[in-house]
């Protein structure tokens, strides 16, 4: 019997926050997903036992984690807001703390997160006055309006299916207001028992063979660029390029990457990945290579690139129908050919990224099912159709009411009630299938999963000025840890600071396009990793990384956090 084979990919990740000179955490992101996202994927999962799906972790989210579990064990915490909701005496804290409250605690969806609660609203309308007034006179509000404050945003900030079943913070947000030390500590103890139950949830979840698990090169690095600038000109052949011709040893760090990721896995959930989320979904022939030389058997990108690798083995021939290519696996031409790539329905996975948030959550489930339903009517029936739905595991849902509570459970209820629609795993799926079965995809046109390109990663002024920071860095890096100037720990402390300054996250936000408060942020934090390397190879800093690259827009909205996969809004 005919059957549709549905993949869903939840890709987990946050970029290193951590200053690795002074180990604090720079931004709360990490902790803030966990106590929210991690939480409420894992509960609707666990309530769902029939409904398969892929949890993909980044380890330097895994790392970070763990950082977090560490800190609430010793009680040493190194995050700013966490260190202010357990400090005792609010009344005292210093005008700098003041301002890093007020500033940090309104920090959300306010339409989601802000205004449904009333208390939250109000110490919001209260900032908004005196936000007109000096930074002296904020020494008015109260430590009581710090403490409420500081709650009502750890409230909002936690995980729907955490508010529907904890009963002490059923109680807090039943007090509403005047909250006082032993609320904010018990708030506290709470959010670190939530991130240390984390990771074993998934992993009994795994072990129980509901969900497989995939990683991603470990510090989230836009691999095919680190191999090669000109990779980005397979979808955009006159994009502009950085000064330097090449990233220095590119191909050797993402092989490190990609080792360190499956040794980190392996640690942690006592197997090895069957499969790949490359960053950013970004494939190319020269990275498929070394994913075969760790014997990875999947990896997975978006449409976009798929559509791209058609036209280039073929550019004289019209695309038939989607339903006819997209909705089966590949094998790329060449050496690689034992690696089986998969690739996303971008306007299926759109919808939930971007959409269904502003429906009703029983309608947008029904619409999904129906979605599915069409393509296999419209599918061969020879074929048992493989649809991959992949995106942000956590930051879709703050645009949803209750954290996409009822569109989750309602989602999964159909799912696993439907007589031909079936949940399955990448790795589940190939081991039913005869590899030298799968078509072979004659060339992999190099993009991700934005557009089919890279232009969210390289190609404006100040991304590829970026770069060029990065790669007189790496140039800096390789002379000095060849030589006898860095002891061994230095150089694993340099390499470390290195793979972090590789993250793919700092060139997304450079632009115009993204929100000038979340720019500057990105901005500092890639720019603090760059001379802290230098600090750690004990060079000056050049003048350049003093300066910001980007500034972004003050009249951009949106969050930037996430972008379509295509520039179409079908």
């Amino acid at each position: 019997m005919k059957q549709i084979n549905l993949v869903l990919l939840w890709h987990m990740h946050q970029p290193d926050y951590r200053d690795y000179v002074t180990n604090e955490f720079v931004l709360p992101w990490v902790y803030l997903h966990a106590i929210k996202d991690y939480t409420d994927m894992a509960y609707h999962l666990e309530m769902h036992p029939k409904t398969k799906a892929i949890v993909n972790f980044v380890p330097v989210l895994l790392d970070q984690l763990d950082d977090f579990t560490e800190q609430f064990s010793t009680k040493q915490i190194r995050c700013p807001l966490l260190r202010l909701l357990a400090t005792p005496e609010l009344e005292n804290i210093t005008m700098q703390d003041r301002l890093y409250i007020i500033d940090s605690c309104f920090l959300s969806n306010h339409e989601n997160m802000l205004r449904p609660y009333p208390a939250y609203k109000r110490l919001h309308e209260l900032y908004q006055v005196f936000n007109k007034v000096s930074e002296r006179e904020l020494k008015y509000l109260s430590g009581q309006y710090m403490a409420d404050l500081l709650v009502w945003y750890h409230l909002a900030w936690m995980g729907e299916s955490v508010r529907r079943n904890n009963e002490f913070v059923m109680k807090l947000m039943a007090k509403n207001q005047e909250f006082n030390f032993e609320d904010r500590l018990q708030l506290f103890t709470l959010i670190g028992e939530l991130i240390q139950d984390l990771i074993p949830r998934y992993r009994k979840l795994a072990e129980s063979g509901q969900i497989e698990l995939s990683t991603t090169p470990h510090y989230h690095p836009l691999a095919p660029l680190l191999i090669d600038f000109t990779s980005a000109r397979d979808s955009q052949p006159d994009i502009s390029l950085p000064e330097h011709n090449i990233y220095p040893g590119g191909r050797n760090r993402v092989a490190f990457h990609l080792s360190s990721a499956i040794s980190s896995h392996v640690q942690r959930f006592n197997e090895k990945p069957a499969g790949v989320w490359p960053a950013e979904g970004s494939l190319s022939t020269a990275l498929i290579k070394i994913l075969a030389e760790q014997d990875c058997q999947w990896s997975a990108s978006g449409e976009g690139v798929l559509v791209n690798s058609l036209r280039s083995a073929d550019p004289d021939t019209t695309l038939s129908d989607r339903n006819h290519y997209l909705y089966h696996p590949y094998r790329i031409a060449g050496e690689a050919k034992d690696i089986i790539c998969f690739f996303r329905d971008d306007q299926l996975s759109d919808l939930i990224g971007f959409e269904y948030s502003k429906w009703f959550g029983r309608d947008a489930a029904e619409n999904f099912i129906q979605s599915l339903e069409h393509i296999y009517h419209n599918t061969s029936t020879e074929e048992n159709p493989v649809v991959s739905i992949i995106l942000d595991g956590e930051n879709a849902w703050e645009s949803y009411p209750y954290n996409g509570f009822y569109f989750l459970d309602d989602l999964y209820q159909l799912l696993d009630d439907h007589p031909y629609i079936h949940t399955t795993t990448y790795r589940d799926y190939l081991a039913h299938v005869e590899i030298n079965t799968i078509e072979t995809l004659p060339a992999l046109s190099a993009g991700s999963w934005v557009y089919g390109t890279f232009s969210t990663w390289i190609g404006d002024k100040e991304k590829n000025c970026a770069w060029d920071m990065l790669c007189a860095v790496k140039l800096s890096y390789d002379l000095v840890v060849q030589g006898d100037r860095l002891s061994e720990e230095e150089k694993i402390q340099a390499s470390r600071q290195l793979a972090s300054c590789e993250s793919s996250d700092w060139f997304w936000w450079f632009g115009d396009y993204n929100p000038a408060h979340s720019v500057a942020s990105f901005d500092q934090l890639f720019r603090k990793n760059l001379m802290n390397l230098y600090h750690l190879l004990k060079l000056p800093i050049p003048p350049t990384v003093l300066e910001p690259v980007s500034k972004g827009s003050e009249y951009t909205e949106t969050s930037g956090a996430m972008q379509r996969s295509s520039s179409s809004t079908d």
